[in-house]
């Protein structure tokens, strides 16, 4: 009965994980040159990507700060998402086989 509830969770977090690649690889190339942010289309792109993004890495930013230039936030709430998942899987799977 949860079964499509729980899908659309993981849809959800898959959507989120790929939001935060995609903004992690557009930040690589802002950072080296690749990408001209003076362009309108480009710039609001960026801009909907780090809307859509800062929520989510914003409390572990907070906790972890930059080291070195490095953030290491999306990495975290990569791995969150990835547990996350699994441990839905897991419960959707025993669900059904018990």
């Amino acid at each position: 009965m949860l079964a499509p509830f729980i899908e659309v969770i993981l849809i959800l977090l898959d959507v989120v994980w790929w939001l935060i690649i995609i903004s992690v690889v557009a930040s690589w190339l802002v950072a080296f040159g690749v990408i001209n942010t003076r362009n309108m289309a480009v710039y609001r792109l960026l801009d909907i990507l780090n809307r859509a993004t800062d929520p989510i890495l914003r409390p572990i930013r907070r906790l972890i700060p930059p080291m070195g230039g490095l953030d290491l936030s999306p990495m975290v709430v990569l791995l969150i998402i990835y547990v996350l998942q699994r441990e839905i899987q897991i419960m959707l799977a025993r669900s059904y086989l018990g």
